[in-house]
């Protein structure tokens, strides 16, 4: 059965903040002895002395078990591991009736505050109430019930003194009372990382996995796109979660992303996402178009994708003190602003599946990477973590992906894009796989400024560094068909040509992972799925 949670505590004390953040944070369903009241009263005026004397009459009739009742029927419908908040209860019978009908699984907690401190947040209050309060805080003592209230401290479980404590430490200190906070963290977060230069196929790996989770987080920029293979056909998210079109998970943008506000609010729109769905966290940096100015020079000498992440990157870090523009500061995202550290507790606390998201990949590390063919940030499972706001602690698997070919993208006529080991050409995989050399050339283009890219033979010195900084407990192989166009026909692991098998095999010895996912196509069944959870 799930817990009882009883508040009890003179107005003002903090309750209706209290049992708004267990609501919020912790997923409790609250019962609100007010709107029961209203219910119950039917034609009430919306005023508190109407409201304290119908609430004692209801006290004197039934002893208490008119909340209690209320109680038995709301507890039906929250899950056995869950919350239910009385906010609030008013007299000790109330209490004892809910104990006697729910049982051990109750627990009371009272708050107060000197009378001086109760007065001032009385006067506030009266200003943003929705029911017509009384003129001075000394009125409301006409209720013997209400003068009677800090009576409940004697027989409370917890009581929290909110004199010098704001909300939110009322919250930590009652959810820490109570338990909620646990010994222990569940590992409840899987990561996807990709283990070469970018562009593994991580999009259509997160977009496959997505119905499993509740929550989908994405870090990093703009700068990377993953495409997915949606109902109405591909779709390149740049800096949504892959899995957005693939379920109904919450979907968060952690503090470490750097966003481009236009093109964010672009993608939600085209997805169908609403402020109801998506987090972005008030601390996202944000591009402004001198970014995209600032790095002309590292698109002709590198390659880069030119979009702004780098020097937006670099201004936050060198314009401490000055003004620059986070996401808290663009009116429109306004709707999507929340901290994503409280809602991933919020998930954390509720047990629910998470899935973090990387962009690019470990060989594009800026600081694992081979400077300065890299991007400006670490890419991986550590630095992604860390853009999150998610603890190492919280980790259950960790997803690795590789394709066959690595790639990158095609060199500037004033630089390199970087060195990659035996590189060859686009001929050479046509011929060895069997896939047409134009579908090839139309598919190998980054999807975020098309560009035509390099191919290189498999690299399993990259392989097992890129394990070893990111330890996966899981690796998923992309583009299986590149190695036989027929295993694009393969939709059990030993319909697989036997060059792939092999090539699979010794790639588990070298990562000391499994891999369980292998991507041979793209489409709508295209992943062979050998996972063992």
């Amino acid at each position: 059965m799930a817990r009882v949670i009883l508040l009890s505590g003179r107005i003002s004390s903090g309750k209706s903040k209290l049992s708004g953040g267990l609501q919020e944070r912790f997923g409790a369903r609250v019962v609100k002895t007010k709107d029961l009241i209203r219910n119950l009263a039917g034609n009430l005026p919306p005023e508190r002395q109407s409201m304290q004397e119908f609430g004692e009459k209801l006290d004197r009739e039934t002893k208490g078990q008119w909340v209690a009742d209320a109680v038995v029927t709301a507890i039906k419908v929250v899950p056995t591991d869950g919350l239910l908040v009385v906010d609030a209860i008013r007299i000790l019978a109330q209490a004892d009736a809910i104990r006697a009908r729910v049982g051990t699984r109750v627990l009371h907690v009272h708050l107060h505050a000197s009378k001086k401190e109760l007065a001032r947040r009385y006067e506030v209050r009266k200003k943003h109430t929705e029911i017509r309060e009384l003129p001075t805080y000394d009125d409301l003592t006409r209720s013997d019930t209400e003068r009677r209230i800090d009576e409940l401290a004697q027989a409370a479980d917890i009581v929290i003194d909110t004199e010098l404590s704001a909300a939110a430490d009322v919250l930590a200190r009652a959810a820490g009372n109570l338990g909620l906070f646990g010994r222990e963290y569940d590992r409840v977060v899987d990561v996807l990382v990709g283990g070469q230069y970018g562009s593994e196929g991580k999009g259509n790996i997160a977009f496959y996995l997505a119905p499993e989770y509740d929550v989908l987080v994405r870090v990093g920029g703009p700068n990377a796109g993953h495409t997915v293979y949606a109902k109405d056909g591909p779709y390149v998210h740049h800096q949504l979660p892959s899995g957005t079109r693939n379920g109904s998970a919450k979907l968060l943008i952690g503090p470490g992303a750097v966003i481009n506000p236009g093109s964010l609010l672009s993608e939600a729109q085209d997805c169908g996402v609403t402020p109801e769905r998506l987090v972005i966290d008030p601390r996202a940096m944000v591009i402004e178009p001198r970014d995209r100015e600032a790095e002309a020079d590292l698109v002709k000498r590198i390659g880069s994708t030119g979009q702004g992440v780098g020097s937006a990157t670099s201004r936050r870090i060198m314009d401490r003190g000055a003004p620059i523009r986070l996401a808290k500061d663009v009116g429109d995202l306004k709707p999507f602003l929340k901290e994503t550290q409280l809602a991933l507790e919020s998930a954390y606390a509720q047990r629910r599946r998470i899935f973090l998201e990387g962009t690019q990949g470990t060989g594009l590390s800026l600081f694992h990477g081979e400077y300065p063919y890299v991007t400006s940030r670490d890419t991986t499972v550590a630095g992604t973590l860390s853009e999150a706001g998610i603890s190492p602690g919280r980790v259950n698997r960790i997803i690795m992906a590789c394709r066959p070919y690595p790639i990158r993208v095609q060199s500037p006529p004033e630089g390199t894009s970087g060195i990659m080991e035996h590189e060859i050409s686009w001929e050479i995989v046509s011929e060895r796989s069997g896939i047409p050399l134009d579908r090839l050339k139309a598919t190998e283009k980054t999807s975020t400024t098309k560009k035509d890219r390099r191919v290189a033979e498999f690299d399993w010195d990259l392989l097992q560094r890129a394990a070893a900084l990111n330890a996966p407990t899981d690796l998923a192989l992309t583009f299986a068909d590149y190695i036989s166009a027929d295993n694009e026909k393969a939709y059990r692991f030993e319909q697989l040509s036997i060059d792939t098998i092999r090539f699979i095999e010794e790639i588990e010895r070298i990562a000391a992972a499994p891999v369980s996912l292998i991507s041979t196509g793209f489409g709508r069944r295209t992943i062979i799925d050998r996972r063992s959870w």
